[in-house]
């Protein structure tokens, strides 16, 4: 795997030859040997539709396709940094809580309402998250970013995990996702956060949650 990580802020990757990298612009700490830096208006592997999906949910900065031979350091704004290893699943995490990922994963975009429902857009309307959700693919390593800490917690068959949707980081594996809330419509008015709302996760993988409810 190409990421190492160096402490809860900071993590390596190594280029090669032959190979690529995509971060997040202004990402990059410093770097050793021969590498270069280029935008990706292309939206990385994802191609058009990826980067429409982006444009649409207010993300259209360019991804930076990273080559050459050498390592780089990656961070950005001191958030905490989390590697997440795939091993042939799909990844699903906000475009701006991405900071850097292998090249060999298809990347793509999924809008909410399609696991969701109305309910799913809703999350995105109200809580000020994204729409569309970018999807990573494949077998190697992404890392990501979080307010606080990241906890992995594990979702089984019958035992669903309840989320606050700004505590949200990722989520991978055979899931499903849906918003519920404790309160009445008219009640839901003007509240973006907390226990009001939940996003209830069901099946099985695993879903990635930060310390802090702070947006990125």
């Amino acid at each position: 795997m190409p990421f190492r990580e160096i402490n809860s802020k900071m993590v390596e990757a190594t280029v090669a030859p032959g190979q690529r990298l995509f971060s997040q612009r202004g990402a990059m700490l410093a770097y050793r040997g021969e590498v270069t830096f280029t935008p990706n208006t292309a939206g990385g592997q994802g191609g058009v539709m990826a980067m429409i999906g982006r444009r649409v949910a207010g993300e259209a900065a360019p991804l930076m396709t990273v080559e050459g031979d050498g390592t780089v350091m990656f961070g950005h704004g001191g958030h905490h940094v989390q590697v997440i290893r795939l091993t042939g699943d799909t990844l699903y995490v906000e475009a701006d809580r991405l900071l850097a990922f292998d090249g060999t994963l298809e990347q793509g975009t999924m809008f909410m309402g399609s696991q969701g429902g109305v309910m799913g857009m809703v999350r995105g309307q109200v809580t000020g998250q994204g729409l569309f959700t970018t999807t990573l693919k494949g077998h190697g390593a992404v890392a990501v970013m979080a307010h606080g800490g990241v906890i992995e917690l594990p979702i089984t068959p019958g035992r669903s995990v309840h989320v606050d949707p700004q505590a949200y980081v990722a989520h991978h594996g055979d899931v499903r996702n849906k918003l519920s809330t404790a309160l009445g419509w008219r009640d839901m008015v003007g509240r973006g956060s907390g226990e009001a709302f939940q996003l209830e996760l069901s099946g099985s993988g695993a879903v990635y949650v930060q310390a802090s409810e702070e947006k990125l």
